[in-house]
């Protein structure tokens, strides 16, 4: 059964902040991202909760795959990101995702297939950056408790699916489903 998808995405850099830790951090850190457009983790979410009963919240910033993230610092400051940013912004770009959803027990996400992962290691590289921190994804949902929820006061609804979640995730490391 084939699992790999090919995606096309607009990279694009800077994005509005979204979070108090996204204005916090928004000062020192850049970012830049592929985004997605459809419905590709409404989907998935939806087919999570259809085959294993598992409720995600999509992410913040739709379907997209980051792969910049870092500090102004390790960048070499505004005049090599302003550069970057004119050269890459707006850009359509084309990679691949392996969609066998892997987790760490609360969130899930489809990897970038590594081959498909030389382009935007090269537009790292062009400031001076390394491989990420954090492999190449894209970011599914997460089972853990959203905000919306919080306000709700779903909290315990929250952590049973957290649980549920962590228990598929075991079931998936003995390679039961």
């Amino acid at each position: 059964m084939e699992t790999i998808l090919k995606i096309k995405g607009k990279i694009l850099f800077d994005p509005p902040d979204k979070t108090n830790k996204h204005r916090t951090q928004g000062s020192w850190k850049k970012v830049a991202y592929i985004d997605i457009t459809g419905d590709i983790c409404e989907y998935y979410c939806w087919h999570m909760k259809k085959r294993f009963n598992l409720v995600l919240n999509r992410p913040l910033r739709r379907a997209h795959i980051t792969f910049i993230n870092d500090s102004s610092r390790d960048i070499g400051g505004d005049e090599p990101w302003n550069a970057l940013k004119e050269k890459w912004n707006g850009k359509v770009i084309e990679v691949e995702l392996d969609l066998v959803p892997k987790t760490d027990g609360v969130n899930w996400w489809f990897t970038v297939v590594e081959e498909s992962r030389k382009p935007l290691h090269d537009i790292r590289g062009e400031v001076g950056l390394g491989r990420p921190y954090w492999g190449l994804h894209m970011t599914i949902g997460s089972a853990g408790i959203s905000y919306d929820e919080f306000e709700q006061g779903k909290e315990k609804i929250s952590r049973d699916n957290v649980a549920h979640s962590k228990y598929l995730h075991e079931l998936a490391k003995k390679g039961l489903i």
